[in-house]
Order: structure tokens, then C-alpha cells, then sequence
């Protein structure tokens, strides 16, 4: 299963938390409190994302952390990169050269296909800010191209 780290998952509930308020300086405590995302994670999360830009911290009676610019100028790959890493789905296609290789290299034939598949991964998380985290499902919908079906009601009928 591909999945986000917990901490990835937290870093992006304390971004949209400071981003419904944009200009505001919030303590880790402020938003542990408010996220409740618990407190040690709050400040782990906070640091990893000063370090990467995309928050500023200021010191003293009134500091906090605040976001390094409008949620519309931050995209969803820079904040998972600077929590998780690179985007990629496979080992081959994080690295490349000598340190690419793997025991299957010689006869895989899907190296090529994993390359085009995890650059449209990041295609579609670039083309997603924190700003668009902040609205309405739909809105994010339409800005990756997918038209999601309607669930089928429980029971397997569908409305």
C-alpha cells in the first residue's frame, strides 16, 4: 500500500489550520490544541517544516509559527517532500545512475512506465496548494482531473 507517513498527515492538518487564518503567528501549543494532533508531533512537524521554507518562526511573547507565504504560493509537493522525502513510488525512479540499479535492471521492462507514472503523480500534486486544501472537496476535483463517481448506496445499489 502507498501511503502517507502519520507525521506527513499531521504536518498537513497543522498547515490548513494555519492557512484558514493566513498572517496569524500560532504557538506549537496553540495549534496542538486546536488540531489535537498531540503536542511532541506538533513541535517534530513544526521544525521540518520551517526547515524546508515553507514556515517562519519568531521568537518572544508574541512568536509562533506562521506560513513563509500565502497558501497559494505553497505546493502540496514541497510540503510532502520536506516531511516524507522525494514523491516516489518505486526505488528506480528515485534514483538514477549508478546507485539506480537493482537486481531486476537488466530484464524489468517497467522502469520506463514507473518514471512517467510517478511524474504524473507529482504533476498532480504540484498542481494542488495548501490554499486548495483549504476549500471544498470539488474545487480539488476539478484541479487533478478526476471525475469521481458517486459511491454506491450501502447495499450495492446505487441512487
Amino acid at each position: 500500500m502507498f501511503r502517507m507517513s502519520k507525521m506527513t498527515d499531521y504536518g498537513l492538518v497543522l498547515l490548513t489550520e494555519l492557512a484558514r487564518e493566513e498572517g496569524t503567528t500560532r504557538t506549537a501549543r496553540e495549534l496542538a490544541e486546536a488540531t489535537r494532533v498531540p503536542l511532541p508531533s506538533v513541535s517534530k512537524v513544526l521544525k521540518g517544516l520551517q526547515a524546508a521554507g515553507v514556515l517562519v518562526s519568531h521568537r518572544g511573547a508574541m512568536g509562533g509559527y506562521g506560513l513563509a507565504r500565502p497558501a497559494a504560493a505553497i505546493p502540496l509537493t514541497q510540503i510532502i517532500s520536506a516531511l516524507e522525502g522525494p514523491v516516489a513510488l518505486t526505488e528506480c525512479v528515485q534514483h538514477t545512475g549508478p546507485e539506480a540499479s537493482c537486481e531486476l535492471e537488466a530484464v524489468c521492462r517497467l522502469r520506463g512506465h514507473w518514471q512517467v507514472i510517478n511524474q504524473a503523480v507529482q504533476d498532480a500534486l504540484g498542481r494542488l496548494t495548501l490554499a486548495d486544501l483549504c476549500a471544498p472537496a470539488p474545487r480539488v476535483e476539478r484541479l487533478v482531473g478526476l471525475n469521481v463517481p458517486a459511491r454506491p448506496a450501502p447495499g450495492g445499489l446505487s441512487s
